[in-house]
């Protein structure tokens, strides 16, 4: 049987890999976003992981309202992305500062 220790570790290497990927590619937006979403993955297991194992439904359901605020950003991130990319022909980290004023 599985324990909560090793869902725990599961979560922890997703975390730390989310990390990683923003702190080491600071210069492509979409790997940068995909890292966010490892980390939002790494908090449901988390959350589902201690919720199971204490037998209350919160985490999960909790878990549930952050599967939906991760795929709302996901789509208003992307879709920031396309109207950036039309207008200056590039999604690098460098142009976004540009948005800024």
């Amino acid at each position: 049987m599985v324990g909560l220790g090793q869902y725990l570790v599961v979560g922890a290497i997703l975390f730390t890999l989310g990390v990683a990927g923003i702190v080491l590619n600071r210069k492509n937006v979409i790997v940068i976003l995909m890292s966010v979403e490892l980390i939002l993955l790494a908090v449901n297991v988390n959350l589902v992981a201690f919720s199971t194992f204490s037998g209350d439904l919160t985490g999960q359901v909790f878990a549930l309202f952050v599967l939906t605020v991760a795929a709302a950003e996901a789509a208003i991130g992307l879709a920031i992305l396309v109207t950036h990319f039309r207008v200056k022909g590039s999604i690098e980290v460098e142009d976004l500062n540009a948005m800024k004023g």
